[in-house]
């Protein structure tokens, strides 16, 4: 019987940055999209165990390309460019939305798309287009609120709460996660291996 994919997490090898056509693995795929700056990266290093894999940057929009990660022999985590950020090129910008919704149109693989929003914002409208659209194709979709350590205890549960209500999520939705303390972290892996397992290509 194969390792568990959280198992596999040491072996994780950088497959390569694409900025269109995304190499098929033979793998089930888990797709990582958030809004600029949401702490996408930060989170993806953190479930691989603190492996510096994703490029942090204090710049927004510093990912213009697909980044693809192949985790051992389990799975591969695919980490999308951040949308939302008024600031990059306009040229740069339109070319996001296409790779994007490409690759979420046409993956074969793909098991799973973590959608990362920050707790400490308010619920933005790209993030319900992404969960609406995500819906409406039947893709399993899981929303991970990132940066819950910023919040203090008693203010998390409603923050989540306002979050599930504003993107019309299911029961269990949003994950409060945080790269620094690592809480959410086994939620979030829980939902990645099932979805991984019953998605083999």
């Amino acid at each position: 019987m194969p390792p568990r994919l959280r198992q596999q997490i040491g072996a994780t090898a950088f497959v390569g940055s694409f900025p269109d056509e995304v190499p098929v693995l033979g793998l089930p795929e888990v797709a990582f999209a958030g809004r600029s700056n949401v702490g996408k990266s930060s989170a993806l290093n953190r479930l691989l165990g603190g492996r510096k894999a994703a490029r942090v940057s204090s710049r927004p929009g510093r990912t213009q390309a697909i980044n693809l990660f192949k985790v051992g022999s389990g799975c591969a985590f695919v980490d999308l460019p951040g949308y939302g950020y008024a600031a990059v090129p306009d040229e740069v910008a339109e070319a996001w939305k296409p790779m994007i919704e490409g690759y979420l149109g046409t993956r074969e693989a793909l098991a799973l798309v973590v959608i990362l929003v920050d707790a400490r914002r308010e619920p933005q409208e790209t993030d319900a287009v992404l969960v609406d659209g995500l819906e409406d194709a039947g893709l399993p979709y899981l929303v991970i609120a990132t940066k819950i350590d910023k919040l203090s205890k008693h203010q998390r549960k409603p923050v989540l709460a306002r979050l599930a209500e504003a993107l019309e999520l299911p029961p269990g939705q949003p994950v409060g996660f945080s790269s620094k303390t690592g809480e959410g972290i086994d939620d979030v892996w829980s939902v990645i291996e099932q979805a991984c397992a019953e998605h083999r290509p």
